[in-house]
């Protein structure tokens, strides 16, 4: 996983399709503000569309893909009486949904006939698989959009990203400083919204990245992309509150699901996750200026031979001071899973960073109770914290998780750690 950069790369200009239906319910409300300017450049992966909008100077980038994506702004000091309603049918435009025809100029025509109309208007995307080029997105409209309410993405379709044909592009296991791949679902400042039923693939980047939104419910959800595919995380939630991932099925070849800085309330249920690296909280430390984790709760999920199982990970080199804490892991069964059980605060993915000891994350809080199953590694448990910021108040409740190969044993590696243990199989009992 990496930071969220967002940049124009000459690989998003190849063609992409939209594969429906989806849907999108109408917005009940929007916060407008007329005195930012918003520049919007769409860029459609295969299956989903991907808008960056520069509030200010800002990037923020968006990524929707659905069949029906209604808004409502008002300018500031203005209700919404009298507004006059309209719709803005691609269909109606020239494009046809036989994954042939170029349907670049009906998207763009389609946006422009809404953007600019007062009150509520709805961009429909009728059922069908849409070829589109890069798509330009372009505001101020009649009221600017800053923030989207009550958003919700639903139906079977796929999210196709295309991203096999990209991914030898991907350069972030050499440098830090690598350009970033799209994503196919970028959620920013949404609240109250729900994404449930579709499915995505083979993204290019992060199937699913969810930033500064609160109240969010993810549901019933399948994203599935090769097991060496490389920074494909399922779901990355980031500066975000109040969200639910329930029922869902990832495998990837990163972070099933990957818990950033500023996130707190989450809460994971009913999740199978495999391949992939696991359910991590982090990474954490390597930006400036991040916020603490706090409140996460991760019960009743399956992980089937992935490269780890429930993580919290941060930098031994951080650069940011931040506490994560009150992260608790229950019900969570490991099958034939690398390092079930990690805290790891010497997170040095691909041997670029620089190992100084000097941790500045604080690792406290946290409960590991119910976890059981088997382990492709013997470290079934490895506490690998801070000598100068130790892990404390860590839980250990009934954590039974065996090697299952033949050529070693069942082992904990605790370091710095602090806490207790109880009812555990006595190798992992570290306190």
């Amino acid at each position: 996983m990496r930071n969220m950069q967002t940049e124009r790369e000459k690989w998003t200009s190849c063609p992409a399709y939209i594969s429906y239906p989806l849907h999108a319910s109408p917005i009940d409300q929007a916060v407008a503000n007329t005195s930012n300017k918003h520049r919007t450049n769409n860029r459609l992966a295969k299956n989903g569309f991907e808008q960056q909008q520069y509030p200010e100077g800002d990037l923020h980038p968006w990524n929707g893909g659905v069949r029906r994506a209604r808004w409502e702004a008002s300018p500031e000091g203005e209700g919404r009486d009298g507004d006059a309603a309209g719709s803005s049918d691609i269909s109606k435009l020239g494009a046809k949904g036989d994954g042939k025809t170029d349907c670049t100029k009906a998207m763009n025509d389609a946006w422009a006939a809404a953007c600019g109309k007062e009150g509520a208007q709805t961009l429909t995307v009728p059922k069908g698989d849409y070829l589109t080029g890069p798509l330009n997105f372009t505001g101020p409209c009649k009221g600017s959009i800053k923030h989207v309410d009550n958003l919700v993405i639903t139906g079977k379709g796929t999210l196709d990203g295309q991203g096999k044909k990209v991914w030898d592009n991907n350069k972030c296991a050499q440098k830090y400083d690598c350009k970033i791949l799209p994503n196919s679902l970028v959620l920013d400042y949404v609240n109250n919204g729900t994404v449930s039923g579709i499915t995505l693939l083979n993204a290019k980047f992060f199937h699913m990245n969810v930033f500064q939104c609160k109240g969010m419910m993810i549901k019933d959800v399948t994203i599935t992309a090769p097991g060496d595919s490389p920074n494909t995380d399922g779901i990355h939630i980031g500066d975000s509150s109040d969200v639910t991932i329930t029922g869902t099925t990832i495998g990837t070849g990163d972070d099933c699901i990957s818990i950033g800085p500023g996130s707190t309330g989450i809460n994971i249920t009913g999740v199978t996750c495999g391949p992939g690296h696991g359910i991590s909280v982090g990474s954490l430390g390597r930006y400036k200026d991040e916020k603490d984790v706090t409140d996460i709760n991760v019960k009743d999920c399956t992980l089937k031979k992935t490269s780890n199982g429930v993580r919290i990970k941060s930098y031994e080199d951080a650069a940011s001071t931040l506490t994560a804490s009150k992260l608790h892991y229950e019900n969570i069964a490991m099958d034939d899973v690398a390092n079930p059980v990690i805290i790891d605060m010497k997170y040095c993915p691909n041997k670029i960073c620089t190992k100084n000891g000097a941790s500045k994350v604080t690792i406290k809080d946290v409960t590991f109770k119910n976890i059981t199953g088997t382990s492709s590694t013997p470290e079934a448990v490895s506490l690998l914290c801070s000598e100068k910021l130790p892990c404390s108040g860590v839980t250990m409740d009934n954590v039974k998780v065996e090697y299952k190969g033949t050529n070693n044993k069942t082992m904990a590696v605790c370091q710095n750690a602090k806490g207790t243990a109880t009812g555990c199989l006595k190798e992992l009992a570290c306190f």
